[in-house]
């Protein structure tokens, strides 16, 4: 992999700027006009055919052949006060080699190297561009275009793995938990509180199903050799009425952290009398299924990274759930490399490095050109 230090320089330049367009667009409350960029940029630069679904998703496809997908989302958590500027745009600024402001790391900045790679490299096979929308809610674009008909043979997602497995390092990332929020509700029967005894307690019912949850197995799993470990946690209660009534009703939030293909065994405390247990979201783990594909990606990177004098990359797990999961459950092999680094999403200081941009949008296009040609 070599470039030209004017190639370099011009590209750094173009990533820089798409990054800033993008994400000075708000985003939180309605990703339209983000999209109509990505949209109209593609349209401009590229010759590939682009699409926008009915969800909102911005989707572009040149070549043929087996498929890989570069994947982000163009959606963002809702900003703090200081990431907006009087004009109701969301303020970038470019200090110490990095870019700050509202969707830098999550993701705009893996977005806008996503769209370059997909534009320079000219692949053997498929390439795909999509960038999803309602990602940070749940994945609404992924499960819509997913549903329609979205099925790459393949995805690089260009969600965070960078510091992973060391400083300044992007690593691959083969595997990451779900998340699995459930509300355990433990019914009874109201009475006055100097009666008890005429009463079912709830509350006294939801601690026994606590008391179950603590005890609960933690799910774990093996991804190529790297340990991926779940973990279950009551995160709310909530019941009674009055300091004299013996409550009819109280509510126990869960947060699991699931593991690919394990979940533990929160249908237990449905043995308690008067307690039922609801599913409220269910955003599944990634696992990577082809050793291959997981190989070839890292050698990419690890080609950029030594042709760019860093650390050697890794291959890891990831602890957070992204569209990933949704696209490996519908059949894609999945892996995930990109920019942000572990505490730098959703803060009000959110930021991304210039250095390690680039070094992405390198690696998707390195990863890309030689798609299908070996």
């Amino acid at each position: 992999m070599t470039m030209s230090d004017a190639a370099t320089t011009e590209t750094r330049d173009e990533l820089v700027t798409l990054t800033r367009r993008l994400v000075s667009i708000p985003s939180h409350e309605d990703e339209t006009a983000c999209g109509d960029a990505i949209e109209s940029w593609l349209r401009e630069e590229t010759d590939a055919d682009v699409t926008r679904d009915d969800h909102g998703n911005v989707l572009a496809r040149k070549g043929t052949g087996t498929s890989l997908a570069l994947v982000g989302h163009h959606d963002v958590v809702p900003p703090d006060e200081s990431q907006v500027e009087d004009s109701g745009e969301f303020v970038v600024e470019e200090r110490d080699g990095r870019l700050y402001g509202r969707g830098t790391a999550d993701m705009k900045g893996a977005v806008a190297a996503s769209m370059l790679a997909f534009r320079d490299a000219a692949p053997a096979g498929e390439l795909v561009f999509a960038s999803f929308v309602g990602e940070e809610t749940g994945g609404e674009g992924a499960r819509g275009a997913i549903a329609d008909g979205f099925a790459p043979d393949y995805a690089i997602v260009g969600e965070g793995s960078t510091n992973y497995s060391g400083a300044d390092v992007t690593d691959v990332a083969v595997a990451h938990k779900g998340r699995r929020a459930s509300t355990v509700v433990a019914h009874g029967s109201a009475a006055h509180a100097s009666e008890p005894e005429a009463g079912a307690n709830a509350v006294y019912r939801a601690c026994d199903a606590v008391d179950v949850i603590r005890g609960l197995d933690v799910p774990e799993a093996e991804v190529f050799g790297e340990r991926l470990s779940g973990s279950v946690v009551v995160t709310e209660i909530d019941g009674g009425s009055a300091w004299n009534v013996v409550p009819e009703r109280c509510a126990v939030t869960v947060d699991e952290r699931t593991v690919p293909g394990e979940y533990a065994e929160l249908e237990r405390v449905e043995a308690i009398e008067g307690v039922e247990w609801v599913i409220e979201q269910d955003l599944p783990p990634m696992r990577c299924d082809d050793a291959d594909f997981a190989d070839r990606v890292l050698d990419a990177a690890r080609r950029v990274h030594d042709a760019r004098g860093d650390e050697t990359p890794a291959q890891v797990t990831k602890p957070h759930a992204t569209d990933a999961g949704r696209l490996a459950e519908a059949g894609t092999t999945c892996v995930i490399y990109g920019p942000s680094e572990p505490g730098e999403a959703h803060t009000k200081d959110e930021s991304v490095s210039l250095d390690v941009l680039e070094r992405c949008y390198e690696t998707y296009r390195v990863a890309a050109a030689s798609w299908a040609s070996e």
